[in-house]
């Protein structure tokens, strides 16, 4: 399909002014989104109520509108879900991306609008493509079709007029025509919610087709991958796809699957791009194949706030604009979307790498850290830490999560660690140790915490059996999509209930 690789790169690198313009006017393109949010959804019910017609610049948006989280939007989603029009958002609003989170039971529904699929999430997808041919410009990356890792989708019951799914189940339902045409698996196998099978009918249909790229989560990549090698006998995908050149992934950090990847994958012909695309919205591109951050998409009709984490948990946070942000210090992400979200707390912490452009990697969950004993352990931290003693002897994980030890009298505090290993370490008891130094040199809190034993003792680490979490994962209906282990968790609830299963 050489005319149609043409015509799509063609259609991409028209954006290419567009980007340029956000990476030199990153204040202007901001205060941008803002007005036209606020001017779009001044008379919606929430518009109304918050005054947005007389908002006129960023400090007045922080006096008039609340933060909040999704407990406390809840009930303009809940209005939302049963119908009602006009609420949060002016345009009609039949989608809702399924999350449930986590590390509750409870389902959030996201509002997914029109502009939200065009604007944001759609066009992240054709960004980051755009991204990767203009570092590879004798790309062939459309000669063949893109394997895109979904999750499953059903109707809503709440409303006969509405539906929802996963994130990808959603943008995969309103693809438009042409982006059908170059992706595989046919939606009927990727939007099946048996994994099991899932799995082995996706394996098998795109054996047959010309892949060229893969999207999806690490995990489930890896558990196809491996899938494919069992039914063919081969261990390399480019003997099976001799065209592979892209993998996109996101959704949880790739640095502890990264030395996995490499030796599935064992071609040097394929390249490793970062998205970050929650179902909330699209945020950042690895707009560089050289670097290890990513670019803060600014004109997605998304306006950003960045909440310091000393302010996180106050009765009246204070947030920053994009002009206001610091290198490498740790922002709670807060967004106002053209899906109809309003000063909304994703729940992801980011630290900038670079501000001119915007560049950033993502440290961690606003809830996912453990702090039992004035550590500050973040999952940045935990995962440079498990990735350089995987390295060291010579182990690769499928997912780990940690949680604290409580003080008490007869032992001291510290962490134990429940880690599955796709390939166990030479030396468990030294790969504790190695754990625990890369802890150390990774997080000074830790290191004082640690100094002599005397407030924490070394971690303790369970090896767990293979599919422990993929099987407690299905026991809580959570298996596939965008559903994952929680990596840290300050009490022992998840620790304990994985534990059980065993």
């Amino acid at each position: 399909m050489p005319i149609v690789n043409s015509l799509v790169s063609w259609y991409l690198k028209k954006r290419v002014p567009f980007i340029d313009r956000m990476m030199l006017n990153p204040h202007a393109v901001q205060e941008e989104q803002l007005a036209k949010l606020l001017n779009i959804a001044e008379l919606t019910s929430f518009g109304t109520a918050n005054k947005f017609s007389s908002i006129r610049n960023f400090e007045d948006f922080k006096k008039q509108v609340p933060i909040t989280n999704y407990d406390g939007f809840k009930p303009y989603i809940d209005q939302v879900l049963q119908g009602k029009q006009n609420v949060i958002w002016p345009s009609d609003t039949r989608w809702f991306a399924k999350s449930s989170g986590t590390t509750s039971d409870k389902s959030k529904f996201i509002p997914i609008t029109y502009e939200s699929l065009d604007e944001c999430h759609f066009q992240g997808g054709k960004d980051a493509i755009l991204f990767y041919l203009l570092q590879n410009p004798d790309s062939n990356l459309f000669d063949g079709k893109g394997l895109v890792v979904g999750g499953s989708n059903n109707v809503n019951k709440l409303n006969e007029e509405s539906f929802y799914g996963d994130l990808s189940a959603v943008m995969m339902q309103n693809m438009p025509f042409w982006a059908q045409y170059l992706r595989t698996p046919e939606l009927a196998i990727a939007l099946m919610s048996n994994w099991d099978e899932k799995v082995e009918k996706m394996a098998r249909a795109t054996l047959i087709e010309d892949v060229t790229n893969i999207s999806g989560v690490p995990t489930w990549t890896i558990v196809l991958i491996e899938k494919l090698y069992e039914i063919t006998g081969k261990n390399c995908l480019t003997d099976i796809w001799p065209n592979m050149e892209l993998y996109i992934h996101g959704g949880v950090s790739f640095i502890p699957y990264k030395e996995r990847f490499k030796q599935l994958i064992k071609s040097s012909q394929v390249n490793y791009l970062e998205t970050y695309n929650a179902s909330e919205g699209f945020f950042g591109i690895q707009d560089d194949l050289n670097r290890d951050d990513m670019l803060l998409m600014l004109d997605y009709g998304v306006f950003y706030e960045f909440m310091p984490m000393t302010e996180y948990g106050k009765e009246n946070p204070n947030t920053l604009s994009i002009a206001e942000v610091q290198l490498n210090e740790n922002y709670a992400l807060v967004i106002s979307t053209n899906a109809g979200l309003w000063r909304y707390i994703v729940g992801d912490t980011i630290k900038f790498t670079s501000i001119k452009p915007y560049r950033f990697k993502i440290t961690g969950r606003t809830k996912h850290f453990i702090n039992a004993f004035g550590e500050e352990l973040m999952i940045e931290n935990a995962d440079n830490a498990i990735t350089k003693a995987c390295k060291k002897l010579n182990a690769h994980i499928v997912d780990y999560t940690a949680a604290p030890i409580y003080i008490s009298e007869t032992q001291k505090g510290g962490h134990e660690w429940l880690i599955e290993f796709d390939q166990l370490p030479e030396n468990l008891s030294e790969f504790t140790i190695q754990l625990d130094n890369h802890l150390k040199e990774n997080n000074s809190d830790y290191e004082a915490k640690r100094y002599k034993d005397m407030a924490m003792q070394l971690p303790k680490i369970h090896a767990l059996p293979k599919g422990t979490f993929s099987n407690w994962l299905k026991q809580k209906q959570k298996l596939g999509g965008q559903h994952k282990v929680p990596r840290l968790s300050n009490n022992r609830d998840v620790l304990e209930e994985i534990l059980g299963t065993i």
